[in-house]
């Protein structure tokens, strides 16, 4: 991406938490007039929760812009069939083919209260006919439990995946398309490896996310949070190349401290971990974070996020040449060289709730596992999200999405040589040190609209459209003047959507 274009994204990320926050204008109302009942003592019964509609900002709930209801248990199931016509449906550099996929899927939401817990799973599953590849399994599912007391709640988190396609998108390998609400309440980022951003190649997954997280209020004003997770992913497949997918490991952790100035403003200091393994390469990696976290939320209607701060990473990369400590053997390779580098990390969120339109915006820059592409990679992801009721039975949405992917390590002479050249066989089989595709850096863009259509109150039509764009730079050619480095695909589905009324469990 030149300056230029990020010139102009940074502009427009300004904008739009400026007009925001043109929109802030809050007043209290004035009970002055009014006597003022005694409110327990902190931590006594009957105090009320102290962050309970503003949480810690560097907690993993973010606050709700919907009006709020009571809360009841409920078992909802649901059921949902969709046919999509999609182009270059493999994802391949320069393809062009168009292909079908039909899917049909049963869906289970979940939602038990108690008097201090919570459970909450969300459940998608089926198949989808893919006419070039097949039947394939779809299958998606989030659960939290809650554990809550005076002072603060401990959560239990896993969200799971297995798609044929990787998930940066709604109109298709995500399920997002046909209806999955998801629990709504966690925002997983990039941080601990929830996404896999950018597919090339039609490659089963499975992805998941363990994560254990707590908070613990210190006094009305200051709370604690801590969480630890494990992530994977495993790929079955390989890209158009030859060359495999990279499976991964990740283990996070994270500690913050917060405090609230104001009823709309709240601040926090954050360390945080991230220890990436990649055993097909001998790679591995392990960052610390520090960042200063900003945030000024009005409950029901604006949430904004901004932390930065500096990042410090330490690379165990394989030996490509004889090196002190390192040993090149048939078919093996003994010893690593390690980097250690500085640079910065860093995340924006904004959601805002107009009265019909519902906006959210936000903007990562993270270590990240590659997404199977890379052994590792430095990762920017922007990505903007828009809703509105169009009338009384339509509703349109809109999904724009940008990640931009660096290799961790630049090819050397070495690696390049050991590298697959696309459309030719690897040159050196017995030395595979190549990390991945041949390339130092890839885009990945997407762009989809959505309209959905209420035809009584259980069933609901929608129409959705979308464009993946993937593109590497230069040295993916691996020395050709010319090469195809470009994958397009554009994805238009038609489906509809069977929801019956929650079915209650009190």
């Amino acid at each position: 991406m030149s300056l230029r274009h990020k010139i102009w994204a940074v502009g427009l990320l300004c904008c739009c938490l400026g007009a925001a926050w043109g929109q802030d204008n809050p007043t209290a109302p004035d009970n002055s007039g009014q006597p003022q009942e005694p409110v327990p003592a902190y931590g006594q019964e009957g105090a009320p929760p102290p962050i309970s509609q503003n949480p810690p900002l560097s907690g993993l709930d973010l606050p709700s812009l919907e009006p709020h209801a009571a809360p009841v248990s409920y078992l909802q199931p649901g059921a949902m069939v969709s046919e999509a016509a999609s182009s270059n449906i493999a994802n391949t550099t320069g393809g062009s083919s168009t292909s079908s996929v039909t899917r049909a899927l049963g869906s289970l939401v979940l939602r038990r209260l108690w008097s201090n817990y919570d459970l909450a799973l969300d459940y998608v599953g089926g198949a989808g006919y893919y006419n070039l590849i097949g039947w394939k399994a779809l299958q998606q599912m989030e659960i939290d439990q809650k554990i809550s007391w005076k002072r603060g709640n401990l959560s239990l988190r896993d969200s799971f995946s297995y798609l044929p396609e990787g998930n940066f998108g709604a109109s298709f390998g995500a399920l997002g398309s046909s209806g999955m609400q998801g629990l709504g309440s966690t925002g997983l980022g990039s941080f601990w490896g929830s996404a896999g951003l950018g597919t090339l190649g039609l490659a089963p997954r499975i992805l998941n996310v363990s994560l254990v997280d707590v908070t613990e209020s210190l006094t009305p004003k200051s709370a604690l949070t801590a969480a630890g997770g494990y992530a994977f992913t495993h790929f079955y497949g390989s890209q158009p190349n030859g060359a495999p997918f990279f499976s991964s490991s990740q283990v996070s952790a994270q500690g913050a401290y917060n405090r609230i100035l104001s009823a709309h403003t709240q601040v926090g200091l954050v360390y945080g971990y991230q220890a990436f393994d990649f055993n097909a390469t001998a790679t591995s990696f392990h960052a610390h974070i520090v960042e200063a976290m900003y945030g000024h939320r009005i409950t029901g209607r604006m949430d904004l996020l901004i932390a930065a701060g500096p990042e410090f990473l330490k690379i165990s990369l394989p030996c490509v040449v004889l090196e002190p400590g390192c040993q090149v053997g048939q078919n093996a390779i003994v010893g690593s060289m390690p980097h250690t580098r500085i640079g910065a990390a860093g995340q924006a969120r904004l959601r805002y709730r107009f009265p019909k339109t519902k906006v959210s915006l936000s903007y990562e820059h993270f270590l990240t596992s590659g997404s199977g592409v890379f052994a590792g990679a430095t990762t920017d992801l922007a990505r903007l999200n828009a809703s509105r009721p169009l009338n009384r039975i339509w509703t349109g949405s809109a999904d724009l999405g940008f990640s931009r992917n660096s290799r961790l390590q630049s090819l050397t002479a070495a690696q390049q040589s050991s590298c697959n050249v696309p459309g030719q066989p690897n040159p050196n089989p017995t030395f595979p040190t190549c990390p991945g595709v041949s390339a130092n850096i890839y885009d990945s863009g997407l762009a989809g609209l959505a309209v959905h259509r209420q035809f009584g109150r259980s069933l609901h039509g929608y129409l959705s459209y979308q464009v993946n764009e993937i593109w590497f730079d230069r040295s993916y050619c691996g020395g050709l003047p010319r090469c195809n480095r470009i994958s397009n695909r554009d994805a238009i589905t038609i489906g509809l959507d069977w929801t019956p009324r929650p079915i209650r469990l009190d």
